[in-house]
């Protein structure tokens, strides 16, 4: 006979669509003309497999970051960690693609340290501070732990403290102090000392008995002082302020300055830091030789700032609202502003302690990014506040301008700021003021900023997920001469 098994001609597909699976084929009884007869006629022959296993694409999986540490101190307490879908080679997928079923928890207790209660304990009640009469008496109140050992008294309820004093009563007084006419001060200038005489005496019974004189133990305590300071005028100072002749003006028309040298000398002629400053004379001066004929050109020009002789650029003069600006004398590699252009794939990481790496797992793609390179800044004379969105004398080196005193990015959510602005008053005249503080606009903002001893640099560091720091508006960008 012809007969054979033959498996169907339609290829099988495994039964999973992704991890391991079976194929199945079906197997029929033919005869030599293909013909598909009963399985009875090829009973003699052997039958093939009708499975096998397969493999198809790798499984997205769920993959879970650390856990968080516990959110208390002591007792019961949860911690928290992010979980998310991922496939091999692409990195994190849709949370459906993983399904609900093994989905790891995302919180879950912990139980830190047994939390201690905390008690106050009260010692013994010192004797009385008076001798005779009124008086006050303390006590030790201490905060104690675990063991009955001294902690810190913050850990106990400060409501429930016992009480450090309380007043007491002795016997009545039949002593008393009297005391004498304060000396003239012992110095005629500066601090000097007075003293007086001081007895204790007995208390009349009655008018016609005088003051007894007793011994020191049978007056009531506190003891009367018997001396004190004394400052009858403030002494002459032994330095005073040296001035020299004035210099020649600095421009041969229109307002310009004229200096000169201004020192604390002792009476020897040597220097010395003794001299009030408050009575320093000035060491520069405005000074106009003669008018200028009309001044229409942009340029430097010396002002007078707040008692202080600066060297302003004046832009715009051929209009009738001319505009101020101050030369940044550091230069821009010491002077500009950015929000940082890259993003993590997974924004709850900082990677590399924080440092950047072109090879790090994120995406260039930030649309508010930028980097600002400033030449000069704009600056109101009269408030001393720097605008920061004035952008005339910036260069853009990179996606869109970026205000001065300002960074920002979308890096990562977990204080992890790469945004960095800087600036360089030195040589200005200028420092940035104390009043001048930062302020966080969006999301997980982390704000850094470094000031310098003499005010006159700033370095800060900011950004978040996303989000940037700025002057505070109230104040703005406040400088100093």
């Amino acid at each position: 006979s012809k007969e054979g098994l033959t498996p169907s001609s339609i290829p099988p597909t495994c039964s999973v669509s992704c991890g391991r699976g079976t194929k199945q084929r079906e197997i029929t009884c033919v005869y030599q003309n293909q013909t598909q007869i009963e399985e009875e006629y090829c009973s003699h022959l052997s039958h093939p497999r009708t499975q096998k296993a397969c493999r198809a694409r790798g499984c997205p999986s769920w993959k879970a970051n650390k856990w968080s540490e516990c959110s208390v101190t002591c007792g019961v307490g949860v911690q928290n960690r992010y979980v998310y879908c991922r496939l091999k080679g692409t990195g994190r997928v849709r949370e459906e693609l993983c399904g609900s079923h093994h989905r790891p928890a995302t919180a879950q207790p912990c139980q830190a340290t047994e939390c201690l209660h905390h008690t106050w304990a009260a010692g013994e009640w010192q004797d009385c501070n008076a001798t005779c009469g009124e008086g006050m008496r303390n006590r030790k109140v201490l905060c104690m732990g675990a063991g009955l050992t001294p902690v810190q008294d913050a850990l106990c309820d400060p409501l429930s403290c016992p009480a450090l004093h309380q007043p007491c009563s002795r016997a009545p007084c039949y002593n008393m102090w009297i005391t004498g006419e304060w000396s003239q001060c012992s110095a005629s200038c500066g601090v000097g000392y007075q003293q007086r005489i001081v007895s204790c005496s007995m208390k009349p019974s009655s008018t016609l008995h005088p003051y007894d004189a007793q011994s020191r133990p049978h007056c009531p305590e506190p003891h009367p002082p018997s001396t004190r300071q004394c400052l009858l005028r403030d002494c002459p100072q032994a330095a005073y302020w040296k001035v020299g002749p004035w210099s020649k003006c600095s421009q041969t028309c229109g307002a310009g300055v004229m200096e000169r040298r201004v020192e604390c000398l002792t009476s020897k002629g040597q220097l010395s830091k003794h001299c009030r400053p408050a009575e320093r004379p000035e060491s520069q001066a405005t000074c106009r030789e003669r008018e200028c004929e009309s001044l229409q050109m942009d340029g430097e020009y010396n002002l007078k700032v707040k008692s202080r002789i600066l060297q302003i650029y004046c832009a715009e003069m051929q209009t009738d609202f001319p505009k101020e600006y101050v030369t940044l004398r550091s230069g821009q590699t010491d002077n500009y502003s950015e929000v940082y252009g890259y993003r993590l794939l997974n924004p709850f990481e900082c990677p590399y302690n924080g440092s950047r790496r072109q090879d790090c797992d994120c995406r260039n793609d930030y649309s508010a990014a930028g980097y600002t390179l400033f030449h000069k800044v704009r600056l109101d004379v009269h408030s001393l506040r720097i605008m920061t969105t004035d952008l005339k004398f910036s260069q853009t080196l990179l996606g869109r301008p970026v205000p001065f005193a300002t960074a920002g990015d979308c890096y990562s959510a977990a204080k992890c700021p790469q945004g960095q602005f800087s600036i360089n008053l030195i040589g200005t005249g200028l420092k940035v003021a104390e009043t001048t503080k930062w302020t966080s606009q969006g999301n997980y903002v982390s704000v850094k900023v470094h000031r310098s001893e003499d005010g006159a640099r700033i370095y800060g560091r900011c950004g978040g997920f996303c989000g940037k720091c700025i002057p505070q508006p109230h104040n703005g960008l406040l400088v100093q001469v």
